[in-house]
């Protein structure tokens, strides 16, 4: 299993489940599995957790900051086809039409280097090279467009790649032999 953790879902945790968890359960699941390997932090989510909030996440869980618990993604490089699927099926074509081909080569670079992107060419790397059929993304957004961004988010690309994406509450439920999350 190998579970790659979203910027929202980390703020979610901190925010909504560490101050309400008195037998830090639900840390000690997150921090065991950042150190096991289970869980993956990538380098532009720890990033984006690092600007976001007044640095809520990396100051409310130790672990976060230490190097070897992030996960370089120098090594993902998009494919032919995932290019294809960015131009086709990742973005939402009544936005994409508005924009001029600049704009739209500028929104797409910018998409590409984003730790959305970078989540999903992770877990396609992990489902295609390394065989783990078992990856989760997990995200609190929406799979629907109402942010007149030019692509779709990650639960709607993960449907679209057959990618499971969970929410942070359906990670908690799916775990909770392991985690046992009691309030």
């Amino acid at each position: 299993m190998k579970i790659i953790v979203d910027t929202s879902s980390w703020l979610a945790l901190v925010r909504y489940y560490i101050p309400f968890d008195p037998d830090s359960n639900v840390y000690l699941f997150f921090k065991n599995g950042i150190e096991n390997g289970s869980i993956i932090l990538i380098n532009e989510v720890h990033q984006e957790c690092s600007f976001v909030a007044q640095r809520i996440v990396p100051k409310n869980l130790s672990f976060f900051n230490e190097k070897k618990n992030i996960t370089k993604t120098t090594d993902l490089f998009p494919s032919p086809k995932f290019f294809n699927l960015v131009d086709n099926q990742f973005t939402v074509q009544s936005i994409k039409r508005r924009l001029t081909d600049v704009e739209y080569e500028n929104r797409k670079e910018a998409f590409l280097s984003s730790a959305d992107s970078k989540i999903i060419l992770k877990a396609q790397k992990l489902i295609k090279e390394e065989k783990i059929e078992n990856t989760i993304v997990v995200s609190e957004e929406t799979s629907s467009e109402n942010d007149n961004k030019v692509f779709k988010k990650i639960p709607a690309i993960c449907s679209l790649l057959k990618i499971e994406c969970l929410t942070l509450p359906e990670l908690i439920e799916k775990y909770n032999s392991e985690i046992n999350l009691r309030f």
